[in-house]
């Protein structure tokens, strides 16, 4: 469950321009401010289904934005990249210039 909510918080980061306020307020309050669907609901004066449904569409579209335009796959894997050029700089015959310029310039990717 935390790696899904971990996941859902990232898309989210990515995507939620692409969202409708609505959208945003409620997927805002569900992961990160913690609000429990009730609760929700409540502020909104909805149904608790209402708010469900409403969260579980949201997340579909985030994945499908996902899907299509591969922002928070591309993150990880410039992560991935930074950490191993950092290894590198420590451990490998290169040198450590080299290394910080293209550290640098895929920092700048973000």
């Amino acid at each position: 469950m935390l790696e899904k909510t971990t996941r859902i918080n990232y898309l989210y980061d990515f995507y939620q321009s692409l969202l409708t306020e609505k959208q945003q307020s409620y997927m805002s309050l569900y992961y990160l401010d913690d609000y429990s669907l009730g609760e929700i609901a409540e502020e909104y004066e909805v149904s608790r289904q209402a708010v469900y449904d409403n969260i579980k569409r949201t997340e579909a579209m985030l994945e499908e934005y996902e899907a299509k335009l591969l922002l928070f796959q591309k993150f990880q894997q410039r992560n991935r990249w930074i950490a191993e050029f950092k290894a590198l700089i420590e451990h490998e015959s290169v040198t450590k210039e080299e290394l910080a310029q293209a550290i640098a310039a895929l920092e700048k990717l973000d």
